[in-house]
């Protein structure tokens, strides 16, 4: 059921903001046309990114305030992947630039940066992965400070950690300094387990090993497996992933860190028990303030049909996972197609959306929002196609939200991507991506990550092919 997936982080967001020109400074600057307040603007290349190699791509966007962003991803040159990260200052989009690292971390010859969240303006934290002088994958953290990047470093501690490949999948800041980090190692053993690395007041710690987890897990960390992070404070984040248990069944865990102490990891309360068929995912979490988080994921049921889930912790105390209502009708019932709850956005405790796809195959759409703690029925949204999902969403404030996502056309054979709205818990109606289809020359577009930093002013950021058959990165703005 599981496919690589873009990491969103859902504390932040990229903006663009108002009406006006979009320029970055200095060459490359990219205009914008003036658009009514309330409304989408045209999709923009990332500035400068086609100037760096083929086939970029944006993986994560954050906003530290409004007007004062950054996205990351990658891009293809010299036969290698390699990291790119933009910022954007007050309002105007600088150009796309190769990670900044020193020749070390370059040794393997490939790398790519996955995750960014800003706590502040100027003030942001970026992950990822890149390949050592022996060609294996380890990990890597970079900070902006006053609106300026430093250099990459290896995740401090991990050498200490592993012995084999080693990656970072996800970030969190709660504020500028203050953030979290996570991922997989390989132990001695050859067995892959998980980490966690804080940086506190601008300084990063050692990584440690998430306590607990050794014990759940058996049979090893799925491969393609993405772990996320949530911080709703300082030193009080969770972490989600996958485990193989002594069953030989893939089920899902959480961890919590207390006031700087990671707590161990324990299995999702009552996911075991809906899954099954013994394959379970977790796919995300956020915390809306802190002990009060949501994750979300799916699971399969004895009929073979992979259903949705979303679980709430409260008072610190996760509670069991349940299938959202209404999801499991969208979805034909027993036996009907598949479905999966893929991300969650919670502007505050119990004030949260969460969306993903329902069908067979994944051929809609969904949305279900949870109001004072109690989640709503799942509703379809997003553009018919002959495949179609909804791939993100960040919430502002609560009941103002936006989602993107993605669906093909008649024939299914080219992809475009599309946006919805939220306001004040009404949504309206789906759109195609302003632009986005004059961009997309080739086979595919999608909106990989949405942000708010506030109500009415939300980014989305993808990926389309352009005439080339190169994929490239896109940002687009709503404001009002």
């Amino acid at each position: 059921m599981r496919q690589r997936r873009v990491l969103v982080v859902l504390a932040g967001a990229v903006t663009i903001l108002g009406s006006g020109v979009l320029a970055a400074p200095g060459a490359g600057a990219v205009p914008r046309t003036m658009r009514a307040a309330g409304s989408w603007g045209k999709a923009i290349e990332v500035p400068g990114l086609a100037a760096l190699g083929k086939g970029g791509e944006v993986f994560s966007v954050s906003c530290g305030a409004t007007g004062s962003c950054a996205a990351v991803g990658s891009y293809f040159s010299h036969r290698h992947s390699q990291g790119f990260v933009v910022s954007e200052q007050q309002g105007r989009w600088g150009e796309a630039i190769e990670m900044p690292a020193s020749g070390a971390l370059y040794a393997g010859g490939g790398a790519e940066v996955d995750s960014v969240s800003c706590g502040a303006a100027g003030s942001c934290a970026a992950v990822g992965t890149y390949k050592d002088r022996h060609r294996h994958g380890q990990g890597f953290v970079v900070v902006e400070r006053n609106g300026r990047w430093g250099k990459a470093i290896a995740v401090p501690g991990l050498r200490a950690l592993r012995t084999g490949p080693a990656e970072i999948d996800s970030v969190s800041c709660s504020s500028a300094g203050s953030c979290a980090a996570v991922g997989l190692y390989a132990d001695k053993g050859d067995h892959e387990q998980v980490f966690a690395v804080s940086q506190r007041n601008g300084h990063w710690d050692k990584a440690i090993e998430v306590p607990g987890l050794g014990a759940l897990n058996h049979g090893g960390i799925p491969s393609d497996d993405l772990l996320t992070v949530s911080c709703a404070l300082a030193a009080n984040c969770a972490v989600v992933g996958n485990y193989t248990d002594k069953e030989g069944s893939q089920q899902g865990f959480v961890a919590d860190e207390r006031n700087g102490r990671w707590g161990k990891a324990i299995e999702l309360p009552g996911l075991g028990a809906l899954n099954k068929g013994g394959f379970a995912d977790i796919f995300s979490v956020s915390c809306g303030a802190a002990g009060r988080c949501v994750a979300v994921g799916d699971y399969v049921d004895g009929n073979g049909s992979g259903q949705g889930f979303v679980a709430d912790e409260r008072n610190g105390r996760w509670g069991k996972a349940i299938e959202p209502p209404r999801l499991k009708v969208l979805n034909g019932g027993s036996g009907g197609g598949n479905a999966e709850v893929d991300t969650v956005s919670c502007a505050s405790a119990g004030n949260c959306a969460a969306v993903g796809s329902v069908g067979d195959p994944y051929s809609s759409g969904f949305v279900v929002s949870e109001k004072n703690g109690v989640w709503g029925k799942a509703t379809i949204i997003g553009l018919g196609g002959r495949i179609s999902g909804a791939d993100s969403v960040s919430c502002a404030s609560p009941g103002n939200c936006a989602v993107g996502g993605d669906y093909s056309n008649a024939s299914g054979s080219t992809a475009q991507g599309w946006v919805a709205v939220e306001r004040n818990g009404r949504w309206g109606k789906s759109i195609d991506v302003p632009g986005l289809k004059a961009l997309n020359q080739g086979e595919g577009a999608s909106v990989s990550s949405m942000s708010c930093p506030s109500t009415g002013s939300c980014v989305g950021g993808g990926t389309y092919t352009d005439g080339s058959g190169h994929s490239e990165g896109f940002v687009v703005s709503h404001t009002g």
